[in-house]
């Protein structure tokens, strides 16, 4: 009896096990079930794409950038090709020991291995960085043979950008560089982020930054099927990258060029600009520098000369750099108080060659002018005259006026970087200062800016355009140096639409006093020996500006002042007189008397753009040592002198 019931008992605990053990399998069936219906249904797709991902790779095709040309088609700004040696850090083991080695087999200079470091701080770990750049076939050759030996050094095919005419409006063209960390991380927050990527260079300065957008193109995308090793097999699918569309700048280069030569070794800017619709002619800032240097990255050395020079070469002075205008105020000023009725063209004033005002004594002329008018205070510069209209208007009154004129505003002309220098006001005076003694605008500081000087401080663009505006009888147009562009797929020129032209209002009248005094300035006038030949009639205005302050009682002597403290030299000029075409700014620094230095550029300037006439070697030289006034010599056709262009590298 005993025995059956433990046979029942060993019998049920059995049967227990067997129920467990079942369950058990049943579980494991039911969760292999489910887990098969997840992966095969539910992220069967995100399964999919990562399968896909693990046998693809996605490259990116960087498209050709755009060319930029000058309004007759000269080319500026170009590309070509060359092979580059990178290494990418995290595939190498040990990069220093790399780097000798690969010395070993094609040459790699102090200078190459400096800039590699430079790009290090720039770049992650995991992209590659150029060490050689513009290998030779031979060298390409010799590394290719032994490339199982470096992992992670490849040999790739890139497009570099070529500047063909050197430093010849290196400031309105500007240059590309290689992305910095900080211009990353803003792409990568832009909407753009995707058209960017194996993008490696981008537009830093003028026309290639303002323009980038343009230059840049669309990526393209490739698709290759890779090996475990993540070697490409074949290609999958492939979408063309779309080049970057030709820019057309409104700037005559070989007018560029005659101006840069013309500056000679001094320092200064000048701007030209069509009167009628805004266009620039040229913009020079002198001196200048290669854009090529920073192509692939500029060097220590050459940085370090450029960013040290005492002469700035790589300020483009005629958008950032401001200085009092001087005498060339003087016609603004006119129709100021024509248009504001605080005199009248033929009013005669007494010129006795100085101003006494608030206990002070202004000068002017030596032993006066006598009686004058405003065509004689404009043809003569009479600084007497202009510091009593000054006063009679105030600061702020000048203000007003000059404002719509572009004096002390942003232009908007289509480059970036342009300052607003200065238009001063007792509301500037009261936003500027800190101290409460100096908020307060004394009456003492009015006078000098009738004649361009105290706080007066603008751009040679911004003269420039005023300067068209006068011209043009009362329309400011906003100055641009971009013509148009030029699909590079299917060739079709898109001119860029500008703004229409915003009429300022003046009375013809007004207009007309102000061109005639303008006219008697190059007739017989501060301009005259300028003029004396020229074949069309002009307007304009000498000036010489102050470059640093000196006393109430101290004479200005050149000769007993460091260069840099010598006073400048301007003249702003239109021409022909009667249907302008042509308004020009510019500033000879520290070169003194406007009509010397400054003057006999403008004449130039005239004559090249008005006769198609380019002056004679021995003139050319004259003009560039300060040396000249009407020109000499046969002076030689435009279309007879050659624009010369540096060689492009082979591919």
């Amino acid at each position: 009896m005993t025995e059956l019931r433990n046979v029942e008992a060993d019998v049920s605990r059995f049967r227990l096990r067997v129920i467990v053990v079942g369950l058990m399998v049943l579980m494991a069936f039911v969760l292999i079930v489910f887990r098969l219906y997840m992966l095969q249904v539910v992220r069967h797709q995100d399964l999919a794409e990562q399968a896909e991902s693990n046998r693809t790779a996605v490259v990116p095709i960087v498209p050709n950038r755009g060319l930029i040309l000058d309004r007759n088609g000269v080319v500026l700004a170009s590309n070509y090709s060359a092979y580059t040696l990178e290494i990418t850090r995290a595939k190498v083991d040990n990069l220093e020991e790399t780097i000798e080695e690969i010395a070993k087999i094609v040459d790699v200079t102090p200078r190459d291995r400096r800039k590699f470091r430079r790009l290090m701080d720039d770049s992650k770990s995991f992209e590659s960085i150029p060490l050689r750049t513009r290998l030779t076939d031979e060298e390409v050759a010799r590394f290719a043979a032994q490339r199982y030996r470096f992992p992670g050094v490849d040999i790739k095919a890139r497009l570099f950008r070529s500047y063909p005419l050197g430093d010849t409006g290196a400031h309105a063209i500007g240059y590309i560089g290689r992305i910095n960390q900080r211009e990353k991380e803003r792409i990568e927050d832009s909407d753009d982020a995707a058209n960017y990527r194996g993008t490696d260079y981008i537009g830093k300065l003028g026309v290639e930054s303002s323009y980038e957008h343009v230059l840049h193109g669309q990526t393209g995308v490739e698709r290759l099927e890779t090996s475990a090793g993540g070697h490409a097999v074949r290609r999958l699918a492939s979408y063309a990258a779309s080049p970057g569309d030709t820019v057309m700048m409104s700037i005559d280069i070989k007018l560029q060029k005659l101006v840069e030569d013309m500056f000679g070794d001094r320092r200064g800017a000048l701007v030209a600009m069509d009167p009628r619709n805004g266009e620039v002619l040229a913009l020079v800032s002198k001196p200048t520098f290669d854009p090529n240097l920073f192509v692939e990255g500029i060097d220590h050395e050459n940085w370090q000369a450029l960013n040290e020079s005492i002469n700035k070469p790589l300020l483009n002075r005629a958008l950032r750099g401001t200085y009092p205008p001087g005498s060339t105020y003087k016609p603004f000023m006119g129709l100021a108080a024509l248009e504001l009725h605080k005199r009248s063209p033929t009013q005669v004033y007494n010129d006795p060659g100085y101003f006494n005002f608030g206990g002070r004594t202004f000068r002017s002329h030596e032993g006066g002018l006598g009686g004058v008018d405003m065509y004689r205070a404009i043809q003569h510069s009479s600084n007497t005259y202009f510091y009593s209209l000054a006063v009679d208007m105030g600061v702020d009154m000048i203000h007003d006026f000059m404002k719509p004129m572009g004096f002390g505003q942003i232009t908007g002309i289509d480059l970036n970087g342009e300052l607003r220098g200065t238009l001063p006001s007792t509301e500037w005076k009261r936003n500027t200062y800190k101290r409460p003694e100096q908020k307060r605008w004394f009456p003492g500081e009015t006078v000098s800016l009738g004649i361009g000087q105290g706080y007066n401080n603008f751009t040679m663009l911004q003269l420039a355009q005023a300067e068209a505006i006068l011209a043009n009888g009362g329309t400011r147009y906003k100055p641009h140096i971009v013509k148009a562009t030029k699909d590079a797929v299917s060739g079709k020129v898109t001119e860029i639409e500008q703004p229409a032209g915003v009429d300022l209002s003046y009375s013809p009248k007004n207009i007309e006093v102000i061109h005639k005094s303008l006219g008697l300035v190059n007739k017989v006038g501060t301009g005259a020996r300028l003029f004396a030949s020229a074949q069309y009639t002009s307007g304009g205005k000498t000036g010489t500006a102050q470059a640093v302050s000196l006393g109430q009682n101290v004479r200005y002597n050149a000769r007993l002042m460091e260069e840099h403290k010598r006073d400048h030299s301007l003249f702003s000029a239109f021409a022909p007189l009667e249907e302008p075409r042509i308004a020009v700014a510019v500033i000879v620094e520290n070169a003194g008397f406007g009509a010397a230095a400054a003057g006999p550029i403008v004449r130039r300037v005239f004559d090249y753009w008005l006769m198609g006439l380019y002056p004679s070697e021995a003139d050319l030289a004259a003009v560039s040592r300060g040396q000249a006034t009407s020109p000499i010599g046969t002076p030689r056709k435009v279309a007879d002198i050659p624009i010369v262009a540096n060689e492009t590298p082979e591919p």
